[in-house]
């Protein structure tokens, strides 16, 4: 009897030590824990980074510029189509040229791509160290798409040094610092992969603009484009993209305007408040060979003077206008006038030509200027004048 008793409670604690084994050995591999993952060593570095001359370089040119860029933010009112307003608002960059608080940035960052600064548009500025500021607008020049800026009561700025652009080549390494998509302190790198003139956002000629493969995108307008040395060669402008991809980014073309552009529009800020820009004074027709066959002309290409625009310097000069009246695509225009073919001996077939070698000078400059009169071919030099602010030409 006793003996019976005991084989039982022997079966009885194999049955529950077998259970216990069985819950508590014999779980799926998803769900184990504990010591089933084993030793982990990890490898650490025992000293600090070492950074080579290319990284050190890096590092010093955005600690230098860094406190020179800011954030520029212009708000104004638009119509929608139901004549109601709404807010319209840009963003870019921008850059610190004196201690004083003036600013430099793209002309197109303060008007939201208009040809125009909206009445009551509304700028803000924000520094690097999160400080923000309400900036006026000293003035603007859209031909050159640069906007001067002026922030008041900031305290401890740091101005951007500025190189010059007269001596770039192609190779050279760049940097950009900005604002891409509203992200703070974004530096760039790169090299000029060319100098071209190009056309800016108003269509306006820029000669000799700085070509980057360094990443450009939308925010970054307006600020410093820099050389090695943590110096101002440029301004960060255009990019080119591809028209099929719905949002603008960087597609390794990138345009600068020269910093020696800027500063003449800085000097003639300073000097007569605005830009001065110079002005031959005519209204003229473009020439190709089918008109210039229509019409007898002694060449096929050129510029004919529709009319001279009375006390201008190309009137001064002794240049003629048209004096018969015709139609071209139900337009009036004046014939008979001179046909210019070529100023300074460089080939002029078309208003660009014209606004191309006008941005290479200054009011007062004399150029040669090369015209028919009839079948003659003679040559003449014009003293340019300035140019009313809404002509170029």
């Amino acid at each position: 009897m006793i003996a019976m008793i005991f084989r039982r409670i022997v079966l009885v604690l194999l049955l529950v030590g077998g259970f216990w084994y069985v819950v508590n050995h014999n779980h799926p591999a998803s769900l184990q824990t504990g010591s089933g993952f084993g030793d982990l060593h990890l490898t650490e570095a025992h000293a600090a980074p070492e950074y080579d001359a290319e990284e050190l370089n890096n590092i010093a040119v955005y600690k230098k510029v860094l406190p020179s860029v800011v954030n520029i933010t212009a708000t104004s009112q638009a119509f929608n189509f139901f004549y109601g307003i709404v807010p319209q608002q840009g963003q870019g960059s921008g850059f610190i040229l004196t201690a004083d608080g003036k600013i430099l940035t793209n002309f197109h960052v303060i008007s939201n791509g208009n040809s125009r600064v909206s009445r009551g548009t509304v700028v803000d500025v924000t520094t690097y160290d999160k400080h923000h500021y309400k900036a006026s607008i000293v003035d603007v020049d859209p031909h050159h798409d640069l906007a001067l800026l002026q922030i008041r009561g900031a305290a401890h700025l740091t101005p951007a040094v500025l190189a010059d652009s007269r001596n770039l080549v192609v190779g050279q390494k760049v940097y950009a610092i900005g604002n891409p998509f509203g992200l703070n302190g974004t530096m760039t790198t790169g090299i000029i992969s060319a100098i071209r003139s190009i056309h800016g956002p108003m269509g306006d000629p820029i000669e000799n603009a700085i070509q980057t493969d360094a990443a450009i995108n939308p925010g970054n307008s307006g600020g410093p484009l820099l050389n090695s040395r943590g110096e101002v060669i440029g301004i960060t402008s255009l990019i080119a993209t591809n028209p099929n991809e719905p949002v603008e980014q960087n597609a390794g073309i990138g345009f600068a305007i020269p910093i020696d552009t800027a500063k003449a529009v800085l000097s003639d800020f300073q000097k007569y408040g605005r830009v001065r820009r110079p002005w031959l004074g005519i209204s003229s027709l473009e020439i190709g060979p089918d008109l210039a066959e229509q019409m007898g002309l002694p060449a096929e290409y050129g510029l004919l003077i529709d009319r001279v625009i009375p006390g201008g310097p190309a009137e001064r000069a002794g240049l003629r206008g048209g004096n018969e009246p015709a139609l071209l695509d139900n337009q009036q225009i004046h014939i008979g006038g001179d046909l210019i073919v070529a100023i300074d001996g460089r080939q002029v077939t078309s208003q660009q030509d014209l606004a191309d070698i006008m941005v290479n000078h200054q009011v007062g400059d004399t150029v040669n200027v090369t015209f028919y009169r009839g079948r003659r071919k003679l040559s003449t030099r014009v003293t340019l004048g300035e140019a009313p602010s809404d002509r170029s030409l």
